[in-house]
């Protein structure tokens, strides 16, 4: 008998997790002042969210009833409205670490997530931390949560006897939903207990399903509220004073606008109007000794905020819009270059970007860039001209993205660059799908791509994938393959390396749903992967691994992993030559990862790596640790020091020009067998006055050399032999340094000051001088220090706001 009572509890239990909740709302006249005390009256009478169900790390467990939450929400024409009380019986270890805006910190946090269509396609999801900080993201299944999003909306958190409350009040003009009369909403609440790192949700969300937005329960009771207009203007005003020992001090007094408007309840145009980039993050710059460019991360707003759409078929890098001059100047052999720019600068830029009701995505990227110049001066007359290197440019990116079933998708993606004058013009359209079967256990995913630039002779090509996994439960496991022919190109608006190949792989992995006596997490991960070059049938690369990783009872995370290459690989990129190909040997490594509990106030990351080659005396080592300390709620220091070595590395450095005609050859690759050396210190901390005041240091020294010790010819079957003949020095040396110190102010919402200085130094040699402390103090003077001291000014105005008050 008892036996038969526990398994109908446990089956009605599951029956109840698994259905959807539904909480009901009401309509409100009186006004709500958002302090984080919910005394108005009409918070009493509205229907509570409760009985919360763990996420992780102990799935589809009841909450504790020590951390009861209790959650409440109300409508207005203008706003809903949304307080949260957070019972814990120990209001005093509740952690409040005071942060910037979309950092939680070490602090608890509550959640709401809401979906206007009730598609469980995208939620539009807010977060308030215990310390009163605001973050909020939109997120989709395929994409996760995009954190640059960022919305105009009120909340407080304060910490009471009994736990902490949260109040919330979200304007309709920062979601998005229908025009219908009576409304459904996708709805769930989160909350993290920090301490425990506990995370719970309202609707249960089932962890061994391959989807989250889809896991919401409903809100319902909405009815005749009408979509705002949303129209929000950006003025912003930035002043500029740079100096360095190489030219004199001066001004620049900036001014723009940033527009966003609703075009329908669905659709959001943004428009960047004399853009202002200079106070965006440095970049992190490297030695890059490879055949390949070095890509960097994208930290310009407009291009980061709601881009989820954009990054379908992975066609965009948008660094490319303001990047690098598509040409380099034609020099006679006494002319020299006197300026020429290193970015293009950008006029203006536009994104259309939304969703319907009935799942159809529709993104529309442009922006325009001005015609480019470079100094170009004679050496023998001194007589000057001027050379286009870049002309006038459109860029244009169009997405077609069509959901269907709630969890799939086809879209169709064009990238487009257009130059004026006879510069080349790029053109790549793709079809991509990601297809799930309706229980979220099933995946198949790829996509066609069709590139053609109209350059002095035309390119076409093709790039194409396919892949399907198991994307549900314990066990998992994918497979896959793809091909690129060789004139495939999408590097005019996209990013990429290597063509003329196709390739298999496949994977398998574990991991627990619930935590056992030691781990709260454990997954561990095999990976295969094998690429052919597609003419030869030559195997380009090929790599096996395996990794596991965990989180301990005390919240210590932990993994390692195996890496190798098992076969000899032809690598047809390092020679920078047709045709060419040099012998990667095989390679087998490993390295192992600590990051202990960020909860303590003083924590530490190791990792430690360490491979070696089937090669005498090749071989890489290294290591990363990064210590952090939180003095307080306010302060807190975080620093990291990478090394890592590679010994008797081979690379290219030329190619030489054979001056006996006897030769077998007009020219001969060289390489360097070289021991390259690698280190990088970063500094970064925070002093927080309240959660809208923020004082932010970001230090970085970078210095890396390859000091080659012989010289060899790469002979036509991929191996060497020393090639004494070469003299020329071609060791390599790059430092760096840059800090950053600033000071942000939200003074209003969606409007804040912000004032930063800069420093920043570099150079690149070909001595190297191993003498740590003098490549640090060589930076650190004013001979070689440019500074920039900035001001900026960005105030949010909302018409519904403006048209309410005139």
């Amino acid at each position: 008998m008892k036996n038969l009572f526990l398994f109908c509890f446990i089956t009605f239990s599951f029956i109840g997790y698994s259905q959807k909740k539904t909480l009901q709302t009401k309509f409100i006249s009186e006004k709500i002042e958002i302090d984080g005390k919910l005394n108005e009256a009409i918070w009493n009478s509205a229907a509570v969210a409760g009985d919360f169900i763990t996420f992780e790390p102990d799935n589809g467990k009841p909450i504790p009833e020590n951390k009861k939450s209790e959650v409440r929400v109300l409508y207005d024409n203008d706003a809903i409205y949304i307080g949260a009380m957070l019972h814990d019986e120990n209001p005093d270890k509740i952690l409040r670490e005071i942060t910037q805006r979309d950092d939680f910190g070490t602090s608890d946090i509550f959640g709401v997530f809401i979906n206007g269509f009730n598609d469980g396609q995208q939620d539009f999801q807010f977060f308030v931390n215990a310390a009163d900080g605001q973050a909020d993201c939109i997120t989709t299944d395929s994409n996760g949560e995009d954190y640059s999003w960022d919305a105009v909306w009120e909340s407080k958190a304060v910490i009471t006897d009994k736990g902490w409350v949260v109040e919330m009040r979200i304007p309709y003009a920062a979601l998005r939903f229908s025009a219908e009369n009576k409304q459904t909403w996708g709805l769930n609440f989160f909350r993290e207990v920090r301490r425990d790192r506990y995370k719970y949700s309202w609707n249960f969300i089932d962890s061994k399903l391959g989807t989250f937005t889809q896991q919401n329960g409903t809100l319902e009771g909405i009815e005749n509220i009408k979509p705002p207009v949303r129209l929000f203007l950006l003025p912003y005003s930035s002043f500029y004073v740079n100096a360095n020992a190489k030219q004199k001090t001066y001004g620049t007094l900036k001014g723009g606008l940033d527009l966003k408007y609703g075009i329908n309840d669905a659709f959001t145009l943004d428009m960047i109007l004399i853009p202002d980039f200079g106070q965006t993050k440095f970049d992190d710059q490297i030695l890059n000794l490879g055949p390949f460019e070095q890509q960097f991360n994208e930290n310009r707003p407009f291009f980061t905020e709601g881009t989820d759409l954009f990054s379908k078929g992975n066609l965009l890098y948008s660094r490319r819009i303001g990047g690098s001059p598509s040409t380099r100047p034609n020099l006679a052999t006494n002319e020299v270059v006197d300026a020429s720019p290193a970015t293009v600068n950008l006029i203006n830029a536009f994104k259309v970007s939304g969703r319907t009701k009935g799942g159809l995505g529709v993104g529309i990227l442009n922006a325009v860039t001005e015609k480019t110049t470079a100094s170009i001066r004679n050496t023998e007359t001194g007589a000057r001209r001027e050379e286009l290197i870049e002309p006038l440019a459109n860029y244009n990116v169009l997405v077609l993205d069509q959901r269907f079933r709630k969890n799939s998708s086809v879209a169709f993606i064009n990238t487009n660059v257009t130059r004026n004058g006879n510069f080349r013009d790029g053109n790549v359209t793709a079809l991509a799908w990601d297809l799930n079967t309706k229980k979220n256990t099933y995946n198949l995913a790829g996509d066609f791509k069709y590139s053609y630039i109209n350059t002095t002779e035309d390119k076409k090509g093709i790039n194409s994938q396919l892949n399907f996994s198991e994307t549900s439960g314990k066990y998992r496991y994918g497979i896959g393959a793809d091909i690129m022919t060789k004139d495939f190109d999408n590097n005019d608006l996209g990013i990429n390396f290597q063509t003329n190949y196709y390739s298999v792989y496949g994977n398998a992995s574990y991991r627990i749903l619930n935590p056992t006596k030691y781990f709260n997490s454990f997954n561990t991960r095999i990976n295969a992967y094998t690429q052919f070059q597609k003419e030869t049938g030559k195997i380009q690369s090929n790599n096996l691994n395996i990794q596991i990783n965990s989180d301990t009872k005390k919240n210590h995370y932990i993994g390692f992993g195996i890496n190798s290459n098992p076969l000899e690989s032809y690598d047809y990129y390092e020679p920078r030559a047709e045709n060419r190909f040099v012998i990667i040997p095989e390679r087998i490594g490993g390295f192992v990862y600590v990051s202990t509990n960020y909860n303590n106030r003083f924590a530490i990351d190791l990792n430690p790596s360490y491979a070696v080659f089937n090669e005498k005396g090749r071989e890489s080592y290294g290591f990363a640790i990064g210590p952090r300390y939180r003095f307080s709620d306010k302060l807190s220091l975080n620093y990291n020091f990478n090394f890592f070595r590679q010994n008797n590395n081979k690379g290219y450095i030329d190619t030489y020009i054979n001056p006996d005609p006897s030769s077998n050859s007009d020219q001969t690759i060289v390489f360097a067998n070289r021991n390259v050396v690698t280190y990088s210190n970063t500094l970064s901390g925070k002093y927080a006055l309240n959660s809208q005041m923020t004082f932010n240091v970001a230090m970085r020294h970078y210095w890396s050399y390859a000091e080659n010790k012989n010289t060899l010819s790469l002979e036509q079957n991929g191996r060497f032999t020393d090639f004494k003949d070469y003299t020329a020095n071609k060791n390599s040396s790059f430092y760096s340094w840059n800090a950053d110190l600033s000071y942000t102010w939200w003074f209003a919402p969606g409007s804040q000051v912000t004032v930063l200085y800069r420093n920043n130094a570099g150079a690149f040699e070909r001595n190297i001088n191993k003498e740590f402390n003098s490549n640090v103090t060589r930076l650190l003077n004013n001979d070689a220090l440019s500074h920039v001291f900035s001001i900026s000014l960005r105030y949010f105005i909302d018409y519904n706001q403006v048209k309410n008050t005139f």
